[in-house]
């Protein structure tokens, strides 16, 4: 009886154990479906209405998630913004380290990336309203990312690379600077997808028709060819 009565007094006295929250119970592939699935709720929120005008509890309906998911993944809803780029921009970054440039024919290796950032941008019209977002801001959130920079750069080396080469081959005029080739390459799609409706209207044409795309992306392949080859 005495030690039975002990050990409903040590049940009674004992502190409550503290309720372990719902991402911390979350196994970690379930935690990393989760975090995908918020991430891609808000890249279509931030696209859409900007950083100001996006609304958490929105992104957390559309991800399937609660609010206390986001914030415990998160922190902020400015953090989720800062990660949704990242996001936007690593998958690009990966895709085009997938072309494995170096490997091609220098000419041939610069119209794949020229093709790719045209197809890419057609295919993923959030990355065009998330950068003209960031734009607004002048990158003052995207200046927080700690991998941004490093993702650049190593594009650029690579193309560097594959410009000695066609230098060497004597296919490549000389003295290109790999970042202003990459910015006019990249622009020359980013462009035309970013004002493709206010061109459309301007000029009676329906740019964006498969049509257009096809001779709009030609014309875009020839003009980087036609600047960086030897003649």
């Amino acid at each position: 009886m005495k030690a039975t009565a002990v050990k409903s007094k040590q049940r009674r006295g004992a502190p409550a154990a503290k309720p372990r929250s719902k991402a911390a119970l979350e196994p970690v592939r379930d935690a990393e479906r989760t975090r995908q699935a918020i991430l891609a709720a808000a890249e279509v929120e931030f696209a859409d209405k900007g950083l100001a005008g996006a609304r958490v509890d929105a992104i957390a309906e559309q991800s399937g998630a609660n609010k206390q998911m986001l914030y415990y993944y998160f922190g902020s809803k400015e953090n989720l913004y800062v990660a949704v780029l990242e996001r936007a921009y690593g998958a690009m970054r990966q895709t085009e380290r997938e072309l494995d440039l170096l490997a091609l024919d220098p000419l041939d290796a610069i119209r794949k990336l020229v093709e790719f950032k045209f197809d890419y941008l057609h295919e993923h019209p959030s990355l065009i309203r998330l950068l003209a977002v960031e734009n607004v801001h002048n990158a003052r959130y995207l200046k927080r990312s700690r991998h941004l920079r490093d993702m650049h750069n190593s594009l650029v080396t690579v193309l560097q690379a594959v410009l000695a080469a066609g230098q060497a081959r004597g296919q490549v005029k000389p003295g290109i600077d790999p970042l202003q080739l990459y910015i006019s390459l990249a622009g020359l799609s980013y462009f035309f997808f970013a004002n493709a409706a206010t061109l459309s209207t301007a000029f009676g044409r329906d740019l964006v028709s498969d049509s257009e795309l096809k001779r709009r992306r030609a014309h875009v392949v020839e003009m980087v060819l036609d600047h960086i080859r030897v003649r």
